[in-house]
């Protein structure tokens, strides 16, 4: 195994950002399959899982989080991998597509997903899954292998999946003007064990981790206490995450995904001012939009009907904006990224430097997604397929997913690292996001989307 990832590294040179051309595809299940994969007897319809321990009850008392092995690596200290650049070729798409969908529901909204977070939980939901279920799960997440037979059950290492998702995370965090963070909650019945593969599986991809046990048979009382525990253990960031619950209701999942950061360069208070934000045809209103004339990378794209800037955050994470030209519909924009995620790719490769008058709204956002209604409303067959069968995930079946919310967060202030205050030449173009416009969050190294989402109102 270790000598063929060695020539998969020297075969993957051309993957390397910089190098966009001629670029050799390796099968992801390549570089996440398990060691010493045998074939195994066909799928049974309940296969017991592996070793589970009784869960932790839930006490408002207790808030540390769940406990990690001193041994486990820092994240921080990872470099770009191969298999981050892989990975972020997986989720990208999928997150496109599952965005596309929300967005799609929320059409006269401001939108916010992180792909990354929700490949992560994922990943997770697959190590409860059942057998067969946890094909559908690799085969959505791109993981499975072209080889496989139909009497032959090959296994992806998905811890390291996780883990290399961590990694992507802890990339975006160097530097000093902004900060990711990922948190996971799972509660379970009392009666419930779960087993270690999933308990693991939360520890790798989070910075903090907190599984517990409720009685959710008074479900009233069982929503209130887990409400709380997750606003005390976020410092107030989820709040009222579970609206109601059902008596008879298994698990239940929270993860957490938070971008809070300031620009690279700053922006001027002075040279905030109101403006009016054109939501649609008939709707206005008055919104901080914050100016600053400098030189920018941007693209008026006349394919695809639209202008991109590309707005430095950290050592390598940066903003795209996209604004659609006058009278084209930002829907438009967003069906086309759907089809490509190698549109990013394409107007990262186009972008010119040159002297703009820009001006951005203040704008912080944040959503909550219930996954199991994003899958289904995606395809209804996979929605139900994914999110019932979990004979892997307890000692008790059967045993569901009942709950499953994606918090995601996404803050930025005026401030950064002071600009030069020198007189740029030159006449600026002047650029106005003043109409609904798209936006993403990439970590630049392996080109991974941290956050996706639109803005058709800044005041909401």
């Amino acid at each position: 195994m270790q000598r063929q990832l060695s020539t998969l590294l020297v075969l993957l040179c051309c993957f390397l950002p910089g190098s966009q051309t001629n670029r050799i595809y390796v099968h992801p299940f390549s570089l996440f399959a398990v060691e010493n994969v045998t074939c195994a007897a066909p799928h049974t319809q309940h296969p017991k899982p592996g070793e589970t321990h009784p869960v932790a009850p839930l006490d408002l008392e207790v808030l540390t989080p769940d406990s990690r092995a001193s041994g486990e690596p820092d994240a921080q200290r990872q470099d770009i991998s191969v298999k981050m650049l892989v990975l972020s070729g997986l989720l990208n798409p999928l997150g496109l597509r599952m965005y596309q969908a929300l967005s799609s529901r929320q059409r006269g909204t401001n939108t916010l997903m992180s792909p990354v977070s929700t490949y992560g939980s994922l990943v997770i939901f697959s190590l409860g899954a059942s057998e067969n279920t946890t094909d559908s799960f690799q085969f959505l997440l791109g993981l499975t292998s072209s080889t496989k037979q139909d009497d032959c059950a090959l296994s992806v290492g998905r811890h390291n999946v996780l883990k290399t998702l961590q990694s992507i995370n802890a990339l975006a965090n160097r530097g000093p003007t902004h900060r990711v963070t990922t948190q996971l909650w799972a509660f379970t019945r009392q009666d419930a064990e779960l087993s270690d593969d999933f308990i693991q599986g939360t520890k790798d991809f989070s910075d903090s981790s907190f599984v517990r046990s409720v009685d959710l048979s008074k479900a009233e009382e069982a929503k209130q206490l887990v409400n709380n525990f997750v606003e005390k253990t976020s410092n107030g960031k989820v709040k009222s995450i579970f609206r109601d619950l059902n008596s008879s209701s298994d698990f239940l999942f929270v993860s957490s995904f938070i971008f809070q950061g300031n620009w690279r360069t700053a922006f001027q208070p002075d040279s905030t001012s109101l403006q009016e934000f054109h939501v649609d045809e008939t709707t206005t209103v008055m919104a901080p939009l914050m100016t600053r004339t400098a030189q920018y990378h941007y693209l008026n794209d006349k394919v695809r009907r639209c202008t991109v800037v590309k707005l430095p955050l950290g050592q390598e994470s940066y903003m795209l904006l996209v604004l659609p030209h006058e009278g084209v519909n930002l829907h438009d924009i967003e069906s086309k990224l759907t089809l490509s995620a190698d549109i990013i790719l394409a107007w990262n490769q186009k972008l010119q430097k040159g002297l703009l008058e820009l001006s951005v709204p203040k704008f912080s956002v944040s959503s909550v997604t219930d996954v199991r209604n994003l899958l289904t409303y995606m395809d209804p067959q996979l929605g139900t397929e994914l999110l019932a069968a979990f004979s892997q995930l307890s000692n008790r079946n059967p045993f569901t997913i009942d709950k499953a919310f994606n918090r995601v967060v996404f803050e930025m202030s005026e401030e950064g690292e002071p600009q030069d205050n020198a007189q740029e030449e030159g006449i600026p173009l002047k650029l106005a996001f003043s109409r609904p416009f798209l936006f993403m969050v990439i970590e630049g190294g392996t080109n991974a989307i941290l956050m996706l989402g639109k803005i058709t109102n800044p005041m909401l």
